[in-house]
């Protein structure tokens, strides 16, 4: 799913066939398919690769990729939103948590997993609709290791 030579922070949630993704990407413009890129875009690979500031919402449904820029979000916001998410995972009970108006999270116990939706509303000038993504029984285990990552990639 990813670019060759994209970094940054990432927090995937769901499955290798159905998630969503909250990532703020990092080109490095001295990776080679970076470089070749801008080279076909015709620019240098440092402006090709841009500041790296940028947050987006990426999310699969079977092989049918979608995502769009988040204008205006910061680092802080998506900490704030995977701090609600570990909250929640702790208190054991259904839940929903929301990611400014882009992305809402329902989730309920299942054992030590939760069965997760996705409801994902594209920002303006996005031609895609709403959407909303089962993304199966998911690990309690493996979303807060997740989590925690997410998080230290932001300090």
């Amino acid at each position: 799913m990813s670019p060759i030579g994209m970094e940054g922070p990432a927090l995937f949630i769901g499955t290798d066939t159905v998630y969503v993704a909250l990532v703020r990407p990092r080109l490095d413009p001295a990776d080679p398919g970076v470089r070749e890129a801008a080279a076909e875009a015709g620019v240098s690979p440092e402006e090709f690769a841009g500041p790296g500031n940028v947050w987006a919402l990426m999310l699969d449904e079977d092989g049918e990729g979608d995502g769009f820029e988040l204008p205006g979000a910061r680092d802080t916001e998506a900490d704030d939103f995977a701090e609600q998410l570990q909250r929640a995972l702790a208190a054991a009970e259904p839940f929903t948590a929301e990611a400014g108006n882009f992305l809402r999270l329902d989730a309920r116990p299942s054992g030590d997993a939760w069965l997760v939706s996705a409801h994902v509303t594209p920002t303006e000038g996005h031609d895609a609709g709403p959407r909303t993504l089962d993304l199966g029984t998911l690990s309690t285990a493996e979303l807060l290791a997740d989590l925690e990552d997410f998080r230290s990639t932001l300090v």
